[in-house]
């Protein structure tokens, strides 16, 4: 089944590309869109003041950051040819107050996600990627995501953007739903460049070690390139094409203690308080008293492919008409094969020690199984302006079209496993004898306790054990089309201490559709009609990995024919296999259905005052937002029948904002900013599909809620630039944030649900929480060392730090850290420079944070802990002639574990472990 959700108009506008607005409002005087023209701009940079201008170098993006009126954080040109990061989510991770995740919601969610070795998401200041807003050249994206909010970055190779800004404050003419920050990426057109005429073209390979520890080549590589031409008798056109492509190959080796113990019980307490196992014995901290009982562990392989374009065509007819065409479109396509050896607790018992009250854990037996999963991924998110900036004397006019659509679909995901205690109409495999401690540890991982039986049937266990079911397919479709306007009026006023007036306005109606189909084919024995059926035997794997995870866990693990599963799924596939839900036939198509329409109408009103060195800059915006959500509602059967249902919601939120900067002197900027921001809920929170069950006495209601509150959030900013010399700019800040009505990130479930009673219904939906607080301490050093020997040439350090201190009420008064908030974040770069070549080595460091609450649903020490990660990156570049020039990068040189989870703060007995190796990058790049 597959459903399409794609305009075909846009695919024929995919030439228009990744560049936005360069004039959609009018901007702040001094905000990143008013800098003047980096130094790759034309002669004309005068007319390009209120441009979004490409930053070349390191010293364009200090410059943006100090001359800002707000706090701002840019990566230049520059900095996203110095790294071997994988996409721009994990470059975001260079600036400060940046959380880098590689696991979201859905099947992003957990080990599932981070075995793509790769960061996929942004979180900013303390706050999960839900709450940013995310721009490309300054159009609002849309959020193909389902159940989430999130954008997914990881669409986005460092070569197919020039520059990106991270704005930490939402002035009043920005959306106003971003209470963590705005990610803003930008790519140049033709008037950027100060030739006429530029062309680029890169090369590049990749190598991932980590695959070539599987015995493969690990190889990829990439290819981009841009033009740009100002042509007319006067230059007055312009325009600009660039196009970008690269190939992944991973393998990346996966534990996963955490999946065993959420989905197969493996995990207990060492003691217990009664022969259940359910409770923890008196007097011991819980943390210190669990154990693995089971786990999985096997690799993660596959390639990702992205490809994309970026366009624009300018036309400046006089000095005061600007008007501007721009787009983008960037895909990924991701094949994604999970094989996990399983050793499985399939009994477990507590027996009680002699003179005391303990009871001490005993797993009495062991299935060995084989589990085998497809993560398969279409991404793409496009969006294209149209827009005119026009001066009229003291007046700017500059209305704008635009257009964005985002998709996250994973069509054709399927399961499949092999078991020895299989059970059905043919086989009466059995589990193995074990007795005692199933689980030992070396270097803080688990290690199985192997008997020769256990140890035969999972290294061979192609042929030992025994085939499961024929196959599970989901299909799973989401995406999000937006489109709308905005108009933006600025007055100049000369001789007054205010200087400026703006106002405006813009109205946004987004349209969301996800759909879930799922189908079950019955067990290989039954549908063929004899037992015995192994992988093997049935042509489903014939080889092995010689290590499931090489290094630690060195059993063998079966490669599967993943074109051998599809064929015996689509030969049993019948009516039957369709049970999404559970129910009927309509029932199962329908019941993870949902869609829906948000209509956002924002009008704004600021200007900028200015006495002496003092700058002031209040604001006030309003936005009302109308959600409309049809969604399927499952009956009972009998008395309640099945049906569309749909609810509404509406959202009006005044936003306040006032900004000061003072600039004693052209060496020093302070900044002091308050303003008002909030968060719109997921739509599957205000109408995710609903449930039906009726009891002998009430009747109970399960479904989203559109009563629902938006996060709001007070925000506070100071802080302090400085420049001494010319070679050295230090910033330090604080920001402080007040939530109201907190929501979190729960992958695909209601969060926080709470019941409501009304006669003999009783609802039960998903709440919000309450109050919370979030302070936070930056700095950055920027600095070049001076006085040092000429032979010795250029060497300098960029560091920069951020600590963090969370608290929030998640619900029912029970306070928690925020989620996805590290209390410390720090990145330090030293570089050095000498004619042709240039070295970089960086230190990057992230700190624990909460990832998921109460992950065992016990809901006291259970929450799931992301443990502190320490890389180790180097570059080198050199400018082999003057167009062309070559850079080696290697990330993560010292093969930090890029994903390591664990439930309960003060123990790792429970992990979940990724480890994606090294990655080398080499780019060669023509100019011209």
């Amino acid at each position: 089944m597959h459903l399409s959700l794609r305009p075909g108009w846009l695919a024929g506008v995919a030439t228009l590309a990744l560049t936005t607005p360069a004039f959609a409002a009018a901007p702040v005087a001094g905000s990143p869109a008013a800098e003047p023209a980096a130094a790759n701009a034309t002669d004309n940079s005068a007319d390009q003041a209120d441009s979004i201008v490409v930053l070349a170098k390191r010293a364009d993006a200090a410059s943006l950051e100090f001359r800002s009126s707000v706090p701002v954080a840019a990566l230049s040109q520059e900095d996203l040819q110095h790294t071997a990061v994988h996409n721009v989510a994990e470059a975001l991770g260079l600036l400060p107050g940046v959380n880098v995740m590689n696991t979201g919601s859905s099947y992003f969610g957990g080990v599932d996600g981070a075995s793509r070795g790769e960061g996929m998401f942004v979180g900013i200041r303390g706050l999960n990627s839900e709450y940013n807003v995310n721009l490309i050249n300054g159009v609002n994206v849309a959020q193909g995501m389902p159940y989430s909010r999130q954008v997914q970055l990881s669409l986005l190779p460092p070569s197919g953007l020039n520059t990106i800004v991270v704005e930490k404050a939402s002035t009043a003419e920005m959306s106003g739903d971003a209470i963590g920050g705005t990610v803003d990426f930008r790519t140049p057109n033709a008037f950027d460049f100060a030739k006429p005429f530029h062309m680029s073209v890169a090369l590049s390979g990749r190598m991932e070690t980590r695959d070539q520890d599987y015995g493969n080549a690990g190889l990829g590589g990439g290819f981009n390139a841009d033009i740009a031409k100002r042509f007319g008798d006067e230059g007055q056109f312009g325009v600009y094409v660039s196009g970008y492509y690269d190939l992944r190959h991973f393998t990346n080796s996966e534990l996963g203690g955490v999946m065993a113990a959420q989905n197969d019980g493996g995990w207990g307490y060492l003691l217990a308080g009664d022969s259940s196992g359910k409770t923890s014995a008196a007097g011991l901290n819980p943390q210190h008293n669990i154990t693995q009982t089971g786990i999985d562990f096997g690799s993660s392989s596959g390639y990702t492919t992205r490809w994309g374009t970026n366009a624009s065509f300018d036309w400046h007819p006089d000095d005061t008409t600007q008007v501007y065409l721009r787009g983008t479109w960037a895909s990924a396509k991701t094949e994604q094969d999970s094989t996990l050896a399983e050793y499985v607790s399939d009994s477990k018992s507590w027996k009680q020690v002699p003179g005391t009250s303990n009871y001490l854990l005993s797993v009495n037996t062991i299935s060995p199984r084989v589990w085998y999963e497809t993560n398969p991924e279409l991404a793409s998110l496009g969006t294209a302006a149209l827009g005119l900036r026009k001066q009229m004397g003291t007046w700017t006019v500059s209305p704008q079209l635009f257009y964005s659509e985002g998709h996250n679909d994973r069509p054709d995901h399927i399961e499949a496993s092999e078991r020895l205690n299989q059970q059905d109409n043919y086989n009466n495999g059995q589990s193995l004898p074990l007795g005692g401690q199933s689980i030992t540890y070396i270097n803080g991982l688990p290690q199985p306790v192997l008997t020769s039986a256990i140890s035969n049937a999972m290294n061979n266990a192609n042929t030992v054990q025994l085939a499961r079911g024929a196959g599970q397919l989901t299909s799973e479709y989401s995406g999000q089309t937006k489109y709308g306007g905005r108009v933006d009026v600025s007055r100049d006023i000369d001789n007054s201490v205010l200087q400026q007036i703006r106002f405006g306005g813009n109205y946004a109606i987004s349209h969301r559709l996800f759909t879930e189909v799922d189908w079950s084919n019955g067990k290989f024995a039954n549908l063929i009609g004899h037992g015995g059926e192994t992988w093997q035997s049935l042509g489903l794997s014939n080889s092995y990995y010689s290590q499931a995870f090489p290094g630690v866990y060195n059993i063998r693990l079966p490669k599967v024919n993943q074109a051998a599963l599809f064929n015996y799924f689509y030969q049993y596939k019948n009516d039957s296999s369709l049970d999404t839900c559970g129910g009927t036939t309509t029932d199962n198509l329908n019941c993870d259905t949902m869609r829906g329409s948000e209509a956002v109408s924002a009008f704004y009103l600021t200007g900028t005052l200015k006495s002496g060195n003092l700058e002031v800059i209040p604001g006030l915006r309003y936005e009302h937002t109308a959600i409309h959500n049809t969604y399927w509602l499952m009956g009972d059967g009998n008395s309640v029948q099945s049906g569309w249902g749909n609810n509404s919601t509406h959202y009006n939120e005044w936003l306040p904002s006032l900004f000061a900067n003072y600039r004693p002197n052209s060496n020093a900027v302070y900044r002091a900013d308050l303003w008002w921001s909030y968060t719109r809920p997921a739509f599957v929170q205000l109408g995710g599909g609903a449930t039906v069950s009726v009891g002998d006495t009430v009747t109970t209601i399960t479904q989203g809620n559109p009563n629902l509150k938006p996060i709001q959030a007070m925000n506070v900013d100071a802080s302090g630039e400085w420049k001494f010399g010319r070679e050295t700019q230090l910033m330090s800040g604080f920001y402080y944030k007040h939530l109201r009505n907190y929501m979190y990130d729960n992958g695909s479930g209601y969060i926080n649900s709470g019941t409501l009673a009304e006669n003999t219904t009783i609802y039960q939906t998903p709440q919000n929480g309450g109050s919370g607080d979030i302070y936070g301490l930056e700095a950055q050093l920027r600095t070049r060392f001076t006085g040092l020997p000429e032979w010795m040439g250029k060497l300098g350090v960029n560091i920069n730090g951020t600590r963090q201190w969370t608290s929030v009420d998640i619900g029912a008064g029970v306070m928690k850290q925020v989620q996805n908030a590290p209390a410390w974040l720090a990145n330090a770069q030293l570089f050095w420079e000498k004619g042709p070549a240039e070295v970089d080595i960086s230190f990057k460091y992230r700190g624990e944070y909460v990832s998921q609450y109460a992950a065992l649903g016990i809901g006291t020490w259970d929450d799931l802990w992301v443990r502190p990660l320490k890389t180790v990156d180097a570059h080198v570049g050199y400018q082999l002639q003057r167009n062309v020039r070559a850079d080696f990068s290697v990330a993560n040189i010292f093969g930090a574990y890029s994903y390591w989870s664990h439930v309960g703060h003060d123990t790792a007995a429970l992990s979940d472990v990724v480890d994606s190796g090294r990655t080398l990058l080499l780019t060669l790049k023509w100019s011209l």
